[in-house]
């Protein structure tokens, strides 16, 4: 659920920034049907066969009064969501300002498709990842290369463009986004483990 929930966040406040400092639309309607379809969903099914880990006794049962979607399920949702709409948004100005708007909602809808498809790893536990827990799910790496593959054909196969609205992208601009979609990772992971202590 905060997968899915963080993710839509995301997408919603980068149209939302766009609007607010009136920018052209930072995604095509395709951009985020091929999100919602594909990268959206792959990694939700993942994350519902994850394994059960070895710190999960350590966990103090929740109180069955409270509410599932608490007052901090909202924020991590939130901030979550804020992260990932500014790496999109990030990726936006940086294609815009490279090669015109075209660009800009190329690396704009890549960088959101790639940023959601890396934070399936972190919905995957409450938890840290550990070396331990980060390869115990396959399902999650199956559906994370899927998703990379899926993507890699509209952004590298020609044929692909026009139905999905994209521009060709050059390698640096590649690298960019791919760092970009890490950040979200390394910000959540960090955030868990100043949590945890």
């Amino acid at each position: 659920m905060k997968f899915l929930l963080s993710g839509n966040t995301a997408g919603i406040l980068a149209v939302l920034y766009a609007s607010l400092s009136g920018l052209p639309a930072p995604f095509a309607p395709v951009h985020l049907l091929f999100i919602n379809l594909l990268t959206d969903s792959l990694p939700a099914i993942a994350i519902g066969v994850e394994p059960s880990h070895g710190e999960l006794m350590k966990d103090k049962p929740r109180d069955v009064s409270k509410p599932i979607m608490d007052g901090r399920f909202a924020m991590e949702v939130l901030l979550q969501g804020i992260v990932i709409a500014a790496v999109t948004m990030v990726a936006y100005h940086m294609g815009t300002e490279a090669s015109g708007h075209g660009t800009g909602m190329t690396m704009a809808f890549a960088t959101l498709s790639l940023a959601r498809l890396v934070h399936g790893f972190n919905c995957r536990t409450d938890a840290p990842l550990t070396l331990k827990t980060f390869f115990m799910n396959k399902a999650s790496f199956m559906a994370f290369f899927a998703g990379i593959l899926l993507l890699s054909a509209v952004l590298l196969l020609e044929p692909l463009h026009k139905l999905f609205e994209v521009a060709e992208l050059t390698g640096n601009q590649l690298g960019c986004i791919g760092i970009l979609a890490l950040i979200p990772l390394l910000v959540v992971q960090i955030s868990k483990r100043l949590i945890k202590r």
